[in-house]
């Protein structure tokens, strides 16, 4: 029986974590905190699971929450040019009986952590050092890190070849009770914004261990109009800054927060930082080698919503990998193969985030404009936008070339009689 070591207990890991374990593999995961201490710890940048990725999980027996969280059958995108009114596009997450759920990553790091041990995988709880890793080499045909951060991190130097679409991020995020819902709308509606005199918002529908609330997100690039955190705020000044950026840059959002709290004194975070390429292969002082996955060789912008989705399908990437290289060593060849048949993804989904960093960077280009006004008359149109965002790669087949959407919005309105 292979044997696997799994450094890290994030969603990436635990995942594949999971799925190596229902193909018969030996499989150890070392994580510096136990899953009370995850339970117990700050919040995480909030994450949507998209239709696709909880189908991933429930194939591994992984959707614990869906009984209790709200389901996000629908979001409403808001454009907010300079100085203008919002243009809006609304549509489905997924089709006829299928939603989207955002679920704290503290419970849910957790319940994976303990049911992966109960179903018979190998927990240690322990700090890992390059050392440490360098001795594990020895004793595991393959090592998989998925810790970004410090002397493991570094592991994964930074690759200048590959296109990265990301900036530098500021994100200020805080969970929140009693949203206001907008006349006519379902409360469980997801709303996201993209404002040109500032930067992107998301408003959702989250299950915390106390039970549903929403979750208020606010990017913005370095210095921009939404940095404005270099004090580190308490949570009550931060939940006051946020609300006031809200009346300035969004004001439907404003509405609805307006007379919101927060969930309790852990419900808000700061964070800095900025999303890269690296290379997926490390190499140990030994001269093993150790394969990074996920956010760890592909730090996603948090402008595009898409950490888990990403998290989850380079998981099942490598899963596949894996299984099918069978008894044969795990070389540097097989690791940087395994990376780039996940790139495959990864590739259309860094243009994806281009397109969400430089949106404003001129006008809204003809064409976006005329897919925004055909989603109000064809509601497939919308479906489809919203829908983009489970699988980013569709992007490119309608709608960042002018020719390719025009082609698709005639085929849309033919579909409707002519246009």
């Amino acid at each position: 029986m292979r044997k696997i070591l799994i450094v890290g207990a994030g969603h990436s890991g635990l995942h594949l974590a999971h799925g190596l374990l229902n193909h018969g593999y030996d499989v150890t995961v070392i994580t510096g905190q136990s899953s009370q201490e995850i339970r117990t710890g700050r919040p995480s940048i909030t994450q949507m699971t998209f239709p696709t990725a909880l189908d991933y999980e429930r194939e591994l027996h992984l959707d614990f929450w869906s009984g209790q969280a709200p389901r996000i059958e629908d979001f409403k995108m808001h454009l907010y040019p300079p100085g203008g009114e919002a243009a809006v596009l609304k549509g489905r997450t997924g089709a006829r009986d299928q939603y989207t759920i955002s679920i704290d990553r503290r419970i849910k790091m957790a319940d994976w952590l303990e049911y992966f041990e109960d179903a018979g995988g190998k927990v240690v709880i322990h700090g890992v050092t390059l050392s440490d890793l360098d001795y594990f080499s020895r004793m595991f045909d393959l090592i998989v890190v998925a810790v970004g951060h410090g002397e493991l991190g570094a592991l994964f130097d930074n690759d200048t070849s590959r296109f990265s679409g990301a900036r530098p991020r500021v994100v200020a995020q805080a969970n929140i009770y009693d949203v206001l819902p907008d006349a006519g709308e379902s409360p469980n509606i997801g709303w996201a914004a993209s404002a040109a005199d500032a930067g992107n918002m998301i408003l959702l529908p989250f299950l915390t261990a106390d039970g549903p609330c929403h979750s208020l997100f606010l990017g913005d690039r370095r210095g921009g109009p939404m940095d404005v955190w270099p004090d580190r705020p308490r949570p009550d000044e931060q939940w006051r800054r946020m609300q006031d950026l809200l009346r300035t840059y969004a004001p439907e959002y404003y509405e609805r927060v307006a007379g919101a709290s927060l969930v309790d004194g852990s419900s808000t975070l700061v964070e800095y930082f900025t999303p890269q390429v690296r290379n997926p292969v490390g190499v140990l002082p030994s001269g093993g080698l150790a394969l990074g996955i996920a956010d760890v060789v592909i730090t996603m912008d948090p402008f595009v919503g898409q950490g888990w989705n990403h998290s989850t399908r380079c998981a099942r990437s490598y899963l596949q990998s894996i299984v099918e290289h069978g008894d044969r060593p795990f070389d540097e060849e097989f690791l940087a193969g395994a990376f780039e048949r996940f790139w495959e993804y990864g590739l259309p989904v860094q243009s994806f985030a281009e397109l969400c960093s430089t949106m404003w960077d001129q006008e809204l280009p003809p064409h976006f404009q005329e897919i925004i006004g055909a989603a109000a008359t064809y509601p497939e149109v919308g479906d489809r936008w919203i829908q983009g965002w489970d699988y980013p790669p569709d992007f490119e087949k309608w709608l960042y070339d002018p020719e390719k959407a025009r082609a698709y919005l005639d085929e849309v309105a033919a579909a409707h009689g002519g246009r």
